[in-house]
């Protein structure tokens, strides 16, 4: 009998040091923390196993929406895709809606990993992150 293994897959929140606020997002609220419950079950059922992290030592200059979106990583090892930012991975946000985008860059990088371009390849929404994009 065949066993079969979840694709491991982690979103890592790094911290963030908010110099305009009306990009705030809190992700230890109980919003996020069921929106990422719901979408960690959704994936589970497709194969795939979401797991949350925090970095505490990178601390992410928030000036802009893409900021928020670099202060925000999907990994996934089985894909070679390790610790890119949601602004990478989904290119220009459609709604500036932060739940919605990390949703599609969680989707896009679990059943679209060709898609994404590589790490070496600039992307004018990224600033200074350190992710390499």
């Amino acid at each position: 009998m065949a066993c079969n293994k979840l694709k491991q897959m982690t979103l890592t929140l790094f911290e963030q040091n908010h110099i305009r606020k009306d990009w705030y997002n809190d992700f230890s609220d109980s919003s996020f923390l069921c929106f990422f419950d719901d979408l960690a079950g959704e994936m589970k059922k497709l194969g795939i196993a979401l797991s949350l992290a925090r970095s505490l030592e990178t601390v992410i200059k928030i000036n802009s929406y893409a900021d928020l979106l670099n202060s925000v990583r999907v990994s996934s090892p089985d894909d070679g895709h390790l610790n890119q930012c949601v602004g990478h991975i989904i290119g220009k946000s459609e709604h500036l809606n932060i739940l919605e985008d990390i949703g599609a860059a969680v989707r896009r990088v679990a059943f679209a990993p060709e898609t994404i371009p590589p790490s070496t390849e600039f992307r004018k929404v990224c600033h200074n992150c350190g992710c390499g994009c």
